[in-house]
Order: C-alpha cells, then structure tokens, then sequence
C-alpha cells in the first residue's frame, strides 16, 4: 500500500467536490503553524447573503444614479470596471506563471470602452486590433522566455474583459452618444440588458438553493444544478417579455428570445469563470466585493451576455 500523501500548503479546498462544506480545520503542512481556521458555513446560500446584497445595492444604486442624470456618466463606471477586472485577471494568472502587461491593457480597455461608444461597432472591431498588437510590441522588451504564453494570455484577457465589456457602450450609445434624452433607448437597453441578467442570476440562486439536487457540471461547478437553470429561464422568459412589452415597446416574442438567450448565455459565462478559477486554483477572483468575492465573479454573466443581447436588441427593437 502507498503511503498516504501530505497534504499541500496551496489551494487547499475548503468543501467537498459537490459543495459540502468541511468544517474541519485545514493542514497548513507548514511546522508550527496551526491549522487554518474552517471558513463560516453559509450553508446552502454558499456566501455571505447580507453582505452580498448591501453589495448590490450599493452597485445596483451607483448605475441608476450614473443613468439617471447624466448617462455618459455611466461609462466612467464601465471603465472602472474593466481596469479592475484587468488587474484581477493579472493576479489570478500570476498563480500559472503568466504575467499579463498590465497597464497597457488597463489604457488600451479603457480606450475600447471609449471608442465603442462614441464611434460605434467598426471603430470598437479596429481599436481591439490595435490593441493587441500593442500588446504584442509591448511583451517583446521582455525577451524570448514566456513570450508565447504571455501574448496568447493577453489577447484571451483583451477578449474577454475589454472587448465583450464594450458592448455595454454600445447599447448604451443606442439612444445617441451626444444630444441624447434623458430616458433615450440607450438608457433603456442598458436597463433591460442589467434587469434580464439579473433575473437569471436570481432564478437560479433560488431555484438552485430550494430545488437543487442534479448538478450541471459537478467537476466545474458542483453548486450548478439543472433545478437552478430552469429557474433562471424561468425568470428570465417572463422578465424579458415584461422587459419588452412595458419598458422597449417591443414585441413579446422578442422578450422570449432575450430571455433564452440570455439564461443560456449566463449560464455559459458563470461556467467559463468558474474553470478559469479551478485552472488557477483559487475561489474567488479577488475580495474586493463584500459577499461576492471578486468583481469578475459578478462580471462572468454581464460579459456573456452584453454582444448577443446588443445583436437582439439592435437589430430587432431599434
């Protein structure tokens, strides 16, 4: 018989491989250092519910105070949240060896976000290209060593933070970027775009915790179950055909497919995060968001479904 193998001083897990918590107290492996503390059981709920709604509210009431008065205001907030996505992303990928440039993909997504919507679609497609050449020139004063691994990992977080980030300024640019309404279809593109991805994270929050019992994917998310994506359709079908029919004067059937599209498309971009974070080891992006975690593992949803609901909603309502 082999002996039994000591325990690792990194990225211990802190639950059972299906999301049982395991209230015991975790090995460091490290000679007199105690045992780390076992984390607070949340039970089924899995974070903190109190701090993770004092968190949204507090969100939630920075972007309608940004759209209420003065909607390019806004944008300050989508850039914010690209440069902080960036830097959770570069220390995340610090745990593989894979050192991201960080500044100048914070600049070159800030000025992504900009050029979305003040120009438009064309000139978003061309500041992104540009971008990751950038990027490129930028990573060859490093050397030869990890050149590969760094470009290929920079373009994958160009793509994935500031490029499907800056869709957002494209529906928000609907109604105009300049001389715009108060309460233009900008303004309410971005509303429907926040409320519909909201009731899919909510109908499987809830749905997940009261129904769940047939996990969806319980090698890369065991909390997932198959109960918690169909109350997230569920809530997302009504929701966007509310959404359509009292806030975009819209057909109801439009509302059906922001819903389908979007439930599938949140749900694809909740699991993307969450390989991301097994690959690296780690169970949240950062702690910067109270009763979240990291501000990209509230990002992963909004980031999935921000291009295809822009296509919906340009296309078929304005």
């Amino acid at each position: 018989m082999n002996p039994p193998e000591p325990a690792s001083s990194t990225h211990l897990p802190t639950s059972g491989s299906f999301g049982v918590p395991d209230d015991r107290p975790v090995d460091t492996g490290v000679p007199g250092v105690p045992p780390n503390p076992p984390k607070k059981d949340h039970g089924r709920a899995g974070r903190n519910l109190p701090a993770a709604v004092a968190s949204a509210v507090v969100l939630l009431g920075a972007i309608a105070a940004s759209l209420a008065f003065f909607k390019t205001a806004f944008m300050v907030i989508v850039v914010i949240a690209v440069v902080v996505a960036v830097w959770e992303l570069h220390q995340g990928l610090a745990a593989k060896d894979i050192d991201l440039p960080e500044q100048p993909l914070m600049v070159g997504g800030a000025v992504m976000v900009v050029v979305a919507y003040f120009f438009g679609a064309p000139a978003l497609v061309t500041a992104t290209a540009v971008t990751a050449l950038a990027l490129m020139l930028w990573l060859l004063q490093r050397g030869v060593d990890g050149y590969v691994r760094n470009a290929s990992a920079s373009v994958f977080a160009l793509i994935y933070v500031p490029f499907l980030g800056s869709f957002v300024a494209l529906l928000l640019a609907e109604g105009g970027a300049t001389g715009f309404d108060r309460f233009d279809d900008g303004v309410r593109a971005v509303i429907a775009f926040i409320l519909i991805t909201v009731a899919s994270d909510v109908g499987g929050y809830v749905a997940g915790v009261l129904f769940g019992r047939h996990p969806m994917a319980p090698v890369i998310s065991p909390k997932k179950s198959w109960e918690g994506f169909a109350g997230s359709a569920v809530f997302c079908v009504v929701g966007g055909i509310l959404l359509m029919v009292l806030l975009l004067d819209a057909d109801w059937w439009i509302g059906v497919a922001l819903g389908l599209i979007t439930v599938v498309m949140a749900t694809l971009g909740d699991l993307c995060e969450s390989v991301i974070k097994r690959d690296l080891g780690v169970k949240d992006m950062s702690q910067i968001v109270p009763g979240h975690g990291g501000l990209m593992d509230r990002l992963d949803s909004l980031l999935a479904t921000a291009a295809p609901i822009w296509l919906l909603l340009h296309y078929l309502v304005f």
